[in-house]
Parts: C-alpha cells; sequence; structure tokens
C-alpha cells in the first residue's frame, strides 16, 4: 500500500512553513496590488511561529493543529481564520491515523475544503484560495480513481492548484477588500490562491519523497 507514516510527518509542516516564509515578499507584493499588502507577512509569521513549536517527530496531524492555533490567535489579516479553520479539519480529519494513504489523504484535504466553505462566503470564480484548492482536489481525487496511484494523484493535484492560480489572474474579485475595485481587480494573481498553491505544492512534493523512500 502507497503510503507514509503519520507519526514524524511533521516535517511536512516545517518544509511548507520554509517555502511560504521564502515567499513572504512575493505574496505581499501580489496582495499590494489590490489588497491590504500583508498576506505574506501575515503567513510567513504565523507558519514560521508553528514551524518553531512543532517537533520533527510529531505527527502531521498534532503539527496541524499548532499550525492551527497559531494561525487563528497570533496572525492579524482575513486569511488566519479561514487557514486555521482548514488546518483544524484536516488534523481533526486524520486523527490518530497510524498511516496517510491515498485516501485518508483525500478525506483530509476535503475536510479542509469543507471547513473554508463552512465560514467564508467565497465560491470558486470569486477570486479566492477556492480557486486554487477546488480544481487541485477535483483533479487528486480524479486521477486517483482513473490511475489508482497516489503519487500520480499528488503530481495531478499540484499542477492543477498551480493552473487555478494562474486563472485568477484573469477573474474579478468578488468577495473581501478587493471586489470594492471591481474591474479594476483583473490582471492580478489573487495572493490566497498563490498561498494555497504553494501549500499544496509542498504537500504534494514532500509525500511523494517519502513514498519514493518508503
Amino acid at each position: 500500500m502507497q503510503a507514509i507514516a503519520n507519526e514524524g510527518a511533521a516535517t511536512l509542516i516545517h518544509e511548507i512553513a520554509a517555502v511560504i516564509v521564502e515567499n513572504k515578499a512575493w505574496l505581499s507584493e501580489i496582495d499590494g496590488k489590490i489588497g491590504d499588502g500583508d498576506h505574506g507577512i501575515n503567513m510567513a509569521k504565523g507558519f514560521g511561529r508553528a514551524s518553531e513549536r512543532i517537533d520533527a517527530g510529531d505527527t502531521l496531524s498534532s503539527a496541524m493543529q499548532t499550525l492551527s492555533d497559531v494561525l487563528m490567535s497570533e496572525i492579524g489579516g482575513s486569511m488566519g481564520p479561514l487557514y486555521g479553520m482548514m488546518f483544524q479539519d484536516m488534523a481533526d480529519s486524520l486523527g490518530a491515523a497510524p498511516q496517510i494513504d491515498a485516501a485518508a489523504f483525500g478525506a483530509m484535504m476535503r475536510a479542509g475544503l469543507d471547513g473554508v466553505l463552512d465560514i467564508g462566503a467565497a465560491k470558486p470564480g470569486d477570486k479566492t484560495l477556492l480557486d486554487a484548492l477546488v480544481p487541485a482536489l477535483d483533479a487528486y481525487d480524479a486521477t486517483l480513481t482513473e490511475t489508482g496511484d497516489f503519487a500520480s494523484a499528488l503530481a495531478a493535484m499540484r499542477d492543477a492548484a498551480q493552473a487555478g492560480r494562474d486563472r485568477t489572474e484573469n477573474m474579478i474579485a468578488r468577495v473581501g477588500r478587493s471586489s470594492r475595485l471591481g474591474e479594476r481587480s483583473r490582471g492580478v494573481l489573487d495572493a490566497g490562491a498563490s498561498s494555497c498553491a504553494l501549500i499544496l505544492e509542498g504537500f504534494a512534493n514532500g509525500i511523494a519523497v517519502r513514498l519514493k523512500s518508503a
């Protein structure tokens, strides 16, 4: 069975946090064109602080819970609660499962999507993180159904997330502060979709490497 151990998989969050911190300036630059300009700063602060509190031997479940706690209580902006709830529901879905296989990962990600949908008013097409997350999970499910291969499904998820992020450049923002710009919000990537694509890429690449070495 293609799977990785839950225990010790906290290092996935360390790796994702490093990517978020590395892209802090880029994410804030994007956000600054149609928003507050603080998305990269807040995301780097939240992920960076959480990473410092996560032990490499922890489970992915506990690492995501720590990340959720930090995002919901210690960073500003609108994205903290959204990502905080997403990781909270992902942690709850995975729970104490000893192994993370394709089915468990897919269920975990769907739970995260449900968390975002429960507290937000956005839908796909509104120029938000959903425009990366929804097509990514659809591609994951479709590829897993077609091939039965965990690694292939992860690659499809990563690629679809990046494509979804890129499509936001031609969208008009319909929720949040940037929605007040109307047509002027077109021509810029959405910061939330951009950070979401980085997160999904981190999961996809990190798990794929671990599958190869398992």
